[in-house]
């Protein structure tokens, strides 16, 4: 069970992540965060998010993953965050599939 820094950490980043996408991507699709995994002793974190269409999941994980020195930069800026971790991201597959069986079960 994730410890209460954790979640804060987690929320905290995941929130960030979500307003650096809205400011940095190039509108050609919509880039969600649906969550951000912190590890325990707080020095890794991965950002886990979707994209529409899913025809630029590529280019835009791609272009997370360029960014991450501009988004621990933002995260400096933008939060109270005294260490920052190490953050990845990962295109949510999790959530691709729940919304795949949740049109399937429409049908």
């Amino acid at each position: 069970m994730a410890s209460r820094r954790q979640v804060q950490v987690s929320e905290a980043l995941a929130h960030a992540a979500g307003d650096f996408f809205a400011r940095e991507s190039n509108r050609e699709s919509l880039i969600t965060v649906t969550r951000a995994d912190v590890s325990p002793d707080l020095k890794n974190v991965k950002i886990f998010f979707t994209v529409m269409p899913e025809s630029y999941e590529t280019a835009a994980l791609n272009f997370a993953k360029r960014s991450r020195t501009d988004f621990r930069e933002f995260i400096k800026k933008h939060s109270a965050l005294s260490r920052l971790p190490h953050i990845d991201f990962e295109i949510d597959t999790g959530e691709k599939n729940r919304q795949r069986i949740d049109d399937l079960t429409r049908s």
